[in-house]
């Protein structure tokens, strides 16, 4: 495979909380390698750990130099793909991470905009996944939990870089999680591919987001 092609970041976690496995790591090292729009996918493991994450995903984005960056991570107790269109600067844990630390109301970065949002074309890939039959929704809220810290630091990362766009996608649980979360609703990892795909070639085939009425949030 060409090593002149353009770069997509995908990231994902690894297991936190007592899981045995972190179903945004499983999907995206998945599409490791593939090829989508001309761009060339890498996939990177973050640790689910206040600090030690940005520290590892700002060493990739210097290494790989992406085009397109999107951090994947599980949302357990959402039943559709999230597309998170805001981060905010807190970090506000409720249990500890997989270091043991536990911020409460501790910003991500001191002395930076109070929150960034997206510059993924949210409405346009809600569009695609719906159309295409899968089950998706436009986020308000990542939380304050590690997801929201690696979402808030890679767009203050990308600040001044407005030609690389970047942004946040939570998912579901997996079935073989959902056993141990009686109730809890989940997703095939198929689906889960097949829906981070769509959602990186429409960002590499959108330039300007869509307008779309109504749609799922959460």
């Amino acid at each position: 495979m060409s090593e002149s092609l353009p770069r997509v970041l995908l990231t994902g976690f690894d297991p936190f909380g007592g899981e045995a496995l972190n179903p945004s790591w499983e999907a995206v090292r998945r599409l490791d390698g593939e090829v989508v729009h001309g761009h060339r996918v890498v996939a990177e493991q973050l640790p689910t750990r206040f600090g030690d994450s940005l520290r590892r995903l700002r060493t990739v984005l210097t290494r790989i130099k992406p085009a397109l960056v999107i951090c994947v991570g599980q949302a357990g107790g959402r039943s559709r793909v999230s597309l998170e269109r805001v981060a905010i600067n807190v970090d506000d844990a409720r249990i500890a991470d997989n270091a043991g630390k536990q911020p409460i109301d501790r910003p991500v970065v001191r002395g930076a905009p109070a929150a960034y949002f997206t510059s993924l074309p949210i409405k346009a890939q809600l569009a695609a996944l719906q159309t295409a039959g899968l089950p998706a929704e436009i986020s308000q809220t990542a939380g304050t939990f590690v997801c929201n810290h690696v979402f808030y630091g890679l767009m203050h990362a990308l600040r001044d870089t407005p030609q690389i766009r970047g942004g946040f996608v939570h998912i579901p649980f997996l079935p073989e999680q959902a056993v141990t979360h009686p109730g809890a609703p989940s997703l095939a990892l198929d689906t889960i591919i097949a829906s981070l795909r769509l959602i990186v070639g429409t960002a590499l085939a959108t330039r300007r987001d869509r307008r779309v009425a109504g749609g799922a949030t959460h």
